[in-house]
C-alpha cells in the first residue's frame, strides 16, 4: 500500500490482530464485512453469540465479522489483548477475526475508524461512536454502506447483509 495515496476504501488500512500480528485489511477485498467495536463487560456483551452465529451463516458466501475491542465507553474493556481472547472464546465460542483494543473516538482514533465514521454518520449526523457495539456494514468494495446503533440486534442486519452478498 502506497502510504502518500489517499485511503478510500475500509481495505487501505491495516489493523493489529489480537495475536499482535500486523494485518493489511486488503486480506478481505472482495468481502462484506461487518466492523464493530465490542467490550466484555459491557450490558450487550451478549451479542458475540448473534455476532458468531451471523458469521457462521454468512462465511461461506465471503462474510466477515470484526471485532475492535474498546475501553473508552465506562472502562468496559480494561482487560489485556490475551484475556479478552479467552473470555471470547471460552465464553462465547468467538472464531471471527478479533483484533487489538484500539481507540474509536478522540486524538487517538485508529484510523480505520476515522474512515468508518466519515463515511456512515450517527444519530444527527454526528461522526462520535456513542457506545459498545456499535455496527459497520462495509461492502465487497470496502465502503461503510450503513451504521447501526448498539441495540441493534446483530441478527436483524441478515437481510442487509444478505443484499450486499448478492451486489
Amino acid at each position: 500500500m502506497n502510504q502518500t495515496a489517499p485511503q478510500t476504501s475500509a481495505l487501505d488500512f491495516s489493523a493489529t490482530t489480537i495475536d499482535g500480528k500486523v494485518v493489511s485489511l486488503d486480506m478481505y477485498r472482495g468481502s462484506v464485512l461487518l466492523i464493530v467495536n465490542v467490550a466484555s463487560h459491557c450490558g450487550f456483551t451478549g451479542q458475540y453469540q448473534q455476532l458468531q452465529q451471523l458469521h457462521n451463516s454468512y462465511c461461506p458466501q465471503g462474510f466477515f465479522v470484526l471485532g475492535f475491542p474498546c475501553n473508552q465507553f465506562m472502562g468496559q474493556e480494561p482487560d489485556s489483548d490475551a484475556q479478552i481472547k479467552e473470555f471470547c472464546s471460552l465464553r462465547y465460542d468467538v472464531s471471527f477475526p478479533m483484533f487489538s483494543k484500539i481507540q474509536v473516538n478522540g486524538s487517538d482514533t485508529h484510523p480505520l475508524y476515522r474512515f468508518l465514521k466519515s463515511q456512515a454518520k450517527g444519530l444527527m449526523g454526528s461522526e462520535a461512536i456513542k457506545w459498545n457495539f456499535t455496527k459497520f456494514l462495509v461492502n465487497r468494495e470496502g465502503q461503510a454502506v450503513a451504521r447501526y446503533s448498539p441495540t441493534t440486534s446483530p441478527m436483524s442486519l441478515s437481510g442487509a447483509i444478505e443484499q450486499e452478498l448478492k451486489r
